[in-house]
């Protein structure tokens, strides 16, 4: 799978923690949810490799109001000293399981 580049404002989501999302850019969602259809495993989520600066790490999308929020981890966030409200530049790639 291709990477795709996009910048996002990062956001909040509460469930019974903090939760902190880049919001996939709505014209990538189509390109996503192609790949999804052979990488999802349950529930919409995708696999995904990602970059924010000089930290990778893997994850999953989560499917959310028609497009898709990657969850970025607390350890990525400390590294790039990032949190809600900031920009990132979003490296990513759907991965196979």
């Amino acid at each position: 799978m291709d990477w795709l580049t996009f910048p996002a404002r990062l956001i909040a989501w509460r469930g019974p923690a903090l939760f902190v999302f880049a919001p996939v850019a709505d014209d990538l969602v189509d390109t996503v949810r192609a790949e999804a259809r052979i990488a999802s495993y349950g529930w919409g989520c995708v696999p995904v490799e990602a970059r924010i600066g000089d930290t990778p790490f893997t994850t999953s999308l989560i499917p959310r109001e028609g497009g898709y929020l990657l969850p970025v981890k607390v350890a990525v966030q400390r590294a790039e000293a990032i949190g809600v409200g900031d920009d990132a530049l979003v490296q990513m790639r759907v991965v196979l399981r």
